[in-house]
């Protein structure tokens, strides 16, 4: 099968998720032809699965100290050159497009008439699961940014929906053996300043915090450890550490629920979707949830004891058999098999 596929580069998620399914998919024998949006060139890391692959301007959220700007997002916005990357697109002979969150191919998709399917957690609000009130604009966005006619959703938790696991990295199936070290927090919050995430953890000196996001190079600060974007190195931070505070997107609390830490999130002020998963973690009890950086939260949550791991399946597996099987109006039958599987 010839699969035109999406993804959105803003942020680590998609492009964390999206590999591994393209690399699943390859390896089942399909065609895959991948375009990266909404992220420039050069700040793309560790894509070369993606290969051959193309960059397009497309869309993308700007963000400042913690709150979606969406003034500066609209001015960055080229309704030109995001409309010329899509009427410019070669489409012949492709069977399906796969977007993550990618208004291009979406869009793409369905001017041409394409069958669609998208992939990614924003697909799982489609069906009943927990969504923050917020407004009619911030819930427009969030279902018509990029849609397809099927969709592979993804969350923490089926309820009772037609919706996949989380993606979980490769190397996390076998991150039992590795020591857990009770002490040491992992904390990723890219949408706060550095200097507001030291005066946040930096008086809990019982704790040892790897702090990720805006950082630039690694060094260490007594009980701060600094850490630059390093894929390997912040797995294997996750999988020694106890507990993770970080932002409320879904990649990265999916993976630490997979192997049993404990969850602080922070979600980004006026980015609905964080604040739906800031409310599902709550009401699943799977984790704690605060709207600013409260170091009295903090002190709350690090006494917290770790939780059962969830042991996700191999969701890919199941994503790449649905695909492959062209039964994309039988969408429950591999969801319900994904759920019924343990790791």
């Amino acid at each position: 099968m010839k699969i035109l596929f999406g993804v959105q580069g803003t942020g680590n998620g998609h492009i964390s998720r999206s590999r591994e399914l393209v690399r699943r998919l390859k390896a089942d024998g399909h065609d895959v032809d991948v375009i990266i949006s909404g992220r420039k060139e050069e700040d793309l890391k560790e894509v070369e699965i993606f290969e051959p692959y193309r960059v397009m301007k497309g869309m993308t959220l700007v963000t400042y100290k913690g709150r979606l700007n969406y003034i500066d997002t609209m001015f960055q916005l080229d309704l030109l050159r995001l409309m010329t990357d899509i009427l410019m697109l070669e489409t012949a002979g492709t069977d399906l497009i796969i977007t993550d969150f990618d208004p291009i191919t979406s869009m793409v998709a369905r001017i041409r008439n394409i069958p669609s399917m998208g992939f990614g957690h924003q697909y799982a609000f489609r069906y009943d699961v927990p969504m923050a009130r917020g407004n009619l604009f911030e819930k427009y966005t969030l279902l018509n940014f990029a849609p397809a006619r099927y969709n592979a959703g993804l969350h923490w938790n089926h309820f009772n929906q037609p919706v996949f696991p989380p993606v979980i990295p490769p190397s996390l199936y076998a991150a039992n053996a590795r020591a857990v070290h009770k002490e040491k927090i992992l904390v990723y919050l890219p949408f706060e300043e550095v200097e507001d995430v030291v005066a946040f953890v930096s008086s809990f000196d019982g704790y040892e915090f790897f702090i990720y996001g805006k950082v630039t190079e690694s060094r260490d600060d007594g009980h701060l450890h600094f850490r630059g974007y390093s894929r390997d190195g912040f797995l294997n931070d996750l999988m020694e550490c106890s507990g993770v505070v970080c932002n409320a997107g879904f990649e990265l609390p999916g993976e630490a629920l997979h192997l049993g830490k404990k969850l602080l999130l922070r979600p980004l002020n006026g980015q609905i979707e964080q604040e739906s998963n800031a409310l599902a973690m709550e009401q699943l009890g799977y984790g704690m949830a605060s709207h600013s950086l409260d170091a009295t939260v903090l002190a709350d949550w690090l006494q917290k004891p770790c939780r059962e791991p969830l042991h996700y399946a191999k969701t890919v597996d199941y994503i790449a058999e649905w695909i492959g099987s062209g039964e994309w109006e039988q969408l429950p039958k591999y969801t319900e098999a994904a759920w019924r599987e343990k790791s």
